[in-house]
């Protein structure tokens, strides 16, 4: 099974595969019933105040991801969440799902790098 990353305000590609959200807010204009989520996961999200800090502008993208991937290690729950993680790729694909509008500059990236350093998460 895969690891993948969508836009939550997208056409869901894969309505079969276990879908986490993984923002710390609840994406503007969604309905929980579009969402069709099987999770969502606001404790893996960044911190309030690096969020705001990074304000999704590129240019500070590199910082973001080193300060995200630092607050990732020192997060009790990350562990946690690798196991979920890994234990719906047994049987599912897995989808991280955001609702940046930028699909290269986001956390969820910097969170399924970070997925796969710590496991075998195949990535698609």
């Amino acid at each position: 099974m895969k690891l993948r990353v969508e836009r939550i305000y997208t056409k869901p590609v894969d309505l079969d595969g276990y879908r986490i959200l993984v923002d710390r807010l609840w994406p503007r204009g969604i309905s929980k019933v579009n969402a069709q989520l099987d999770d969502w996961v606001k404790t893996i999200a960044p911190s309030t105040e690096l969020r705001q800090w990074f304000n999704h502008e590129p240019e500070k993208y590199p910082v973001f991801k080193k300060r995200y991937l630092s607050e990732l290690e020192n997060n009790p729950l990350s562990s946690d969440f690798c196991q979920l993680v890994n234990h719906e790729l047994k049987k599912n694909n897995v989808i991280l799902l955001y609702g940046a509008k930028d699909e290269h500059y986001n956390q969820a990236i910097v969170l399924r790098t970070y997925l796969m350093q710590q496991s075998d998460c195949p990535a698609d």
